[in-house]
């Protein structure tokens, strides 16, 4: 079984899954404070229609890795799930915003925490995270991340839920994550290295694998950080290598961020939705010689065992 935002489901029920997106991006208390910048209403039906549309295209269930420092509205992921039909897995951990909270607390102190989100539930709600996200960016391991990370780790070890991380790829930060990850008795075949489709440095993801984690092609559409036509290329060249068995697909997508205007989203990223992949990835990577066998494993056995694996250790 695996947690989603309407209760455990079996893992046989996840089909076709987009494992690295998000629901709502909101910058934490702008909108509590500011009302007027944020009509809820509108933003659940219009989430609830764009997952609708993909699940019109297949899709049956996405992990929506919002964290607490990204806004996370539990409540409003929920009902969105609801109106939509689509299963959503929430997380739980902290992306690389951490909160100043947390700077003179240990890693133990947040680890019980993500515990409390796995085991009881998210702010009171009863709804219970299925998976646990760290992050580290351009600025590197500073010293809340690497807490962070070590804190994943110390849930993970006593959930048995599944590590996904926001990584750097330009600057190989997944191979750091896999440093500490493994420092603190992580088994990495149950970590997926997140937006390492950011790069098409085969070696690199190479050393990822040959760690034994996951790696993501999860962000689709944001041909600013790397074209789609190169993206395709780099997973079918790992599915040629024998890889397609540790590679998962997605968009690190949103309905709603507050970070830009929507037009300017839209004008800067027009590809950057939940249905990019059925539409668009799924006939190019066929074309690129990817065979449905592998496009199965990338979008339903794949996230389907990683979370087969979840006991504790």
């Amino acid at each position: 079984m695996v947690n989603t935002v309407a209760g455990p489901v079996d893992i046989s029920e996840l089909g076709f899954t987009l494992m690295h997106e998000h629901v709502l991006v909101k910058s934490p208390g702008v909108a509590e404070n500011f009302p007027s910048v944020w009509d809820r209403e509108a933003e659940m039906e219009r989430a609830a229609a764009k997952l609708r549309d993909a699940a019109a295209r297949g899709v049956k269930t996405i992990v929506d890795c919002t964290t607490v420092d990204l806004g996370r509205d539990i409540e409003f992921v929920a009902e969105v799930a609801r109106h939509s039909g689509v299963q959503i897995i929430a997380c739980t951990g902290m992306y690389y915003d951490v909160p100043r909270y947390f700077h003179s607390r240990s890693a133990d102190v947040m680890a019980e925490l993500f515990i409390q989100e796995i085991r009881e539930g998210i702010a009171g709600t009863g709804i219970k995270a299925g998976i646990i996200k760290c992050a580290t960016d351009e600025a590197g391991m500073t010293a809340p991340v690497e807490k962070v990370v070590r804190a994943a780790a110390r849930a993970h070890r006593a959930t048995g839920a599944p590590i996904t991380t926001h990584t750097y790829a330009a600057g190989e930060m997944g191979t750091r994550q896999q440093d500490i990850l493994a420092e603190e008795g992580v088994d990495l075949s149950r970590v997926i290295i997140g937006h390492s489709g950011d790069s098409k440095d085969t070696e690199y993801l190479l050393r990822l694998l040959g760690h034994g984690s996951y790696i993501g092609m999860d962000r689709f559409g944001l041909d600013m950080l790397l074209p789609t036509a190169d993206r395709v290329a780099t997973v079918a060249l790992l599915c040629r290598m024998g890889h397609a068995d540790r590679m998962i697909l997605s968009h690190d997508a949103t309905s709603y961020i507050d970070w830009y205007e929507r037009w300017m989203v839209e004008r800067a990223t027009p590809n950057w939705h939940y249905n990019f992949i059925p539409d668009t990835v799924i006939p190019a990577l066929r074309q690129a010689g990817v065979t449905d066998d592998q496009i199965r494993q990338m979008t339903i056995d794949n996230p389907r065992r990683i979370f087969e694996q979840c006991e504790p250790y």
